[in-house]
């Protein structure tokens, strides 16, 4: 039974929907892939100013979310950035550290929770996969399609369970 009296959620991704990648992506794509650099040099993640600017507007009907794939350990920067960014606050959801589950998985898992008691009036991801499963689960989906893809990123998100 969703709370009638709140304003629905507006959930957003960061990385590659906020949050532009490109310049930690060497460090996926490398062998074996570097795990503590690629999230050591989140802070500097420039923000994509498309995600950012549907954010703010989001947050005018909207309580705005945030639903990363990065691990718990990466806690204290991911806020500090939000904040450096100017980004209305929310509640960030982050996976466990030992949650190798790929992205579409955990993200449904915790949209479909947060919809049991809240209206879910979005779900912002450049994951096709997690947009695809949010899609068929019944929600409202924008693809954040303002990014260059990245295939070592995709392939950590589907199949390492890493971010």
């Amino acid at each position: 039974m969703t709370d009638s009296g709140k304003r629905p959620l507006a959930v957003f991704d960061l990385d590659n929907t906020l949050a532009s990648t490109a310049h930690r992506q060497r460090f996926l794509e490398r062998s074996p892939r570097d795990w503590e650099a690629f999230f050591a040099a989140a802070p500097q993640d420039p923000p994509i100013a498309e995600g950012v600017a549907l954010a703010v507007a989001s947050a005018r009907e909207c309580e705005v979310v945030y639903l990363t794939g990065r691990p718990e350990r990466c806690r204290p920067d991911t806020l500090d950035w939000l904040a450096a960014q100017g980004l209305p606050e929310g509640r960030v959801y982050m996976r466990r550290n030992d949650d190798r589950r790929p992205a579409r998985r955990t993200k449904l898992e915790i949209l479909r929770r947060l919809a049991r008691t809240r209206e879910v009036s979005v779900l912002v991801d450049d994951d096709e996969l997690v947009c695809d499963d949010a899609e068929r689960a019944g929600f409202t989906v924008v693809r954040a399609r303002w990014s260059v893809p990245s295939a070592a990123l995709e392939a950590a998100q589907e199949h390492e369970g890493r971010t």
